[in-house]
């Protein structure tokens, strides 16, 4: 199987269905596409129905494009990189063995670069781009938009601040012109060998902003909080579901009588978490749910001092909701009350499923809905009546 046969099969499964994310290359199934959220199989010419060793071998040696890739697929058992279908899509590649053969995912990326608006995003994101110095954390599961978000906000910075932009990724996904600022791109493998020695070299390079790919280790971690500290603007992600879940796997990549001193570094250099979840939409496709958490004096306590009864982020998140913040809870009612997603995809996806029943229960009552499907129930006026004239006589 030659490239020009790869590049056919990759542009075949792009165009058969629509809203294509991710390919798939899986022994014993066909080639598969995921299309608004659900895996289905592509008719290739000549058939392809159920893929052999050899033949996803083929497709990940003709994807593997240095020596590095190849000794990290022989000898940790996956690897990461970028691949480029001309005219058409790039991807973000990862292959990994299983069972004793291979399987690809291609992660198709967009080629413009969205913006807040797009991502449907709430206006407080802007707020983002205000800051100087500090660490903004974009968490969620893979695949939950986290990368779009960053080069959304990254693309404001670039519109609007005359400042030097450096990226830390694996692979670079968008593809950033130089407007105002001036960005340079590095992707690991090709410009630096680990996240940890590509943002230790960052500190020189007199950066304003600093895009980390993702905070893999306690080096990472350790560096980042550094340059945070040292007046730049560290942006990087996490993956984890809500603001306490990170601030705790933070802490647990230190040691037990380190956590103290981390807690305070946390405290001062954390300017705003968002965690996103992307859940099915209403027609079909998905829309973004959003946790966001900024900095007070509240926070600051909370992590300085650990999460209490009445103090928890969830609950300080909740009460800050006139400043723009707002749980996930938040976040589903008013994608609710938009009409973009049912009642039942709300509840299913709610982190307190009673928070959110209350709220789409007023919503409903304002709309002079129903709010139960319980009828026909009246007041017994005879109830008791019977048993008090028994008494009387």
């Amino acid at each position: 199987m030659r490239r020009a046969e790869i590049d056919h099969i990759l542009t075949t499964m792009l165009e058969t269905y629509p809203n294509v994310s991710d390919l798939n290359f899986t022994v014993g199934k066909p080639p598969q596409v995921e299309s608004s959220g659900e895996l289905v199989p592509v008719p290739i010419s000549p058939p392809l129905e159920k893929l052999t060793p050899f033949q996803t071998e083929i497709i990940a040696l003709n994807l593997v494009q240095n020596r590095r890739n190849l000794n990290l697929l022989l000898e940790q058992g996956s690897c990461d990189l970028s691949y480029s279908l001309p005219g058409k899509a790039r991807f973000r590649v990862n292959i990994f063995s299983q069972r004793g053969s291979y399987s690809i995912v291609l992660r198709k990326l967009e080629t413009r670069i969205p913006g807040l608006q797009d991502l449907m995003l709430p206006p407080v994101m802007e707020s983002l781009t205000r800051e100087k110095n500090g660490l903004i954390l974009v968490t969620g599961a893979t695949g939950s938009g986290k990368t779009s978000t960053l080069a959304a906000v990254l693309d404001i910075f670039n519109e609007t601040q005359p400042i030097h932009i450096i990226t830390l990724e694996d692979p670079v996904e968008f593809i950033h012109a130089h407007k105002e600022a001036t960005i340079n791109q590095r992707e690991l493998g090709s410009d630096f060998d680990t996240f940890a020695n590509g943002l230790r070299a960052a500190l020189r390079q007199a950066p304003k902003v600093i895009l980390l790919g993702e905070m893999r280790d306690r080096e990472t971690v350790e560096i980042g909080l550094k340059a945070a500290e040292t007046g730049h603007l560290v942006m990087s992600t996490l993956h984890t579901v809500n603001a306490g879940q990170t601030i705790n796997r933070i802490l647990g990549m230190f040691q037990p009588e380190e956590e103290r001193h981390m807690r305070i570094r946390l405290a001062d250099t954390i300017r705003w978490i968002a965690c996103q979840r992307l859940i099915p939409k209403v027609g079909g496709g998905r829309v973004v749910a959003l946790e966001i958490m900024g900095s007070s004096l509240r926070v600051r306590d909370a992590i300085l001092n650990g999460e209490s009864e009445g103090k928890t982020f969830y609950e300080i998140i909740e009460a800050s909701y006139p400043f723009g913040w707002q749980t996930f809870d938040q976040s589903l009612l008013s994608r609710y009350e938009e009409r973009l997603i049912t009642e039942e995809t709300a509840l299913a996806y709610a982190s307190q499923k009673a928070v959110v029943g209350r709220g789409i229960d007023k919503e409903k009552s304002l709309k002079g809905e129903k709010t139960t499907p319980i009828e026909g129930l009246s007041i017994d006026m005879d109830y008791g009546k019977e048993t008090s004239l028994k008494k009387g006589a």
